[in-house]
């Protein structure tokens, strides 16, 4: 006996319970295959933003320009007092991440006008950084 297919101009018949099963299961995955792509690509779109595009020095730092502040997004290599001596000398920048640092290069404390002095070092704002 020939077997008639669903949609099949000559058939009489009603689609059967498995066929209307496969059916809906395609519906279905088609609809969560669309979801799928719609979700990716929300993930892809709201990824975790970045703060900018880059601009950090060798030391994982940059000036931020709202605040007037220099802040650090890698933590920075331990300087020795040597390397510190060697940018003054050379006439480099000098730049201290926080007080400790400062005072592990021997240069804490540090004032207004030195190499090495930046607002973030002195709270008070009296031109002595690292004071304590």
């Amino acid at each position: 006996m020939l077997r008639k297919e669903w949609g099949d101009p000559e058939s009489s018949t009603s689609p059967s319970a498995s066929q209307r099963l496969l059916e809906s299961l395609f519906g279905m995955l088609s609809i969560l295959a669309m979801l799928a792509i719609i979700v990716s690509a929300a993930m892809l779109i709201a990824s975790p933003a970045w703060g900018h595009g880059g601009g950090l020095a060798a030391d994982g730092c940059h000036n931020d320009r709202k605040t007037g502040t220099r802040h650090c997004h890698r933590a920075a290599n331990n300087s020795s007092q040597q390397e510190v001596q060697a940018q003054r000398q050379q006439g480099g920048p000098v730049y201290h991440r926080n007080c400790d640092a400062a005072r592990a290069a021997g240069a804490a404390p540090v004032r207004r006008g030195q190499p090495g002095y930046a607002r973030h070092l002195d709270r008070d704002n009296d031109g002595v950084g690292c004071e304590n």
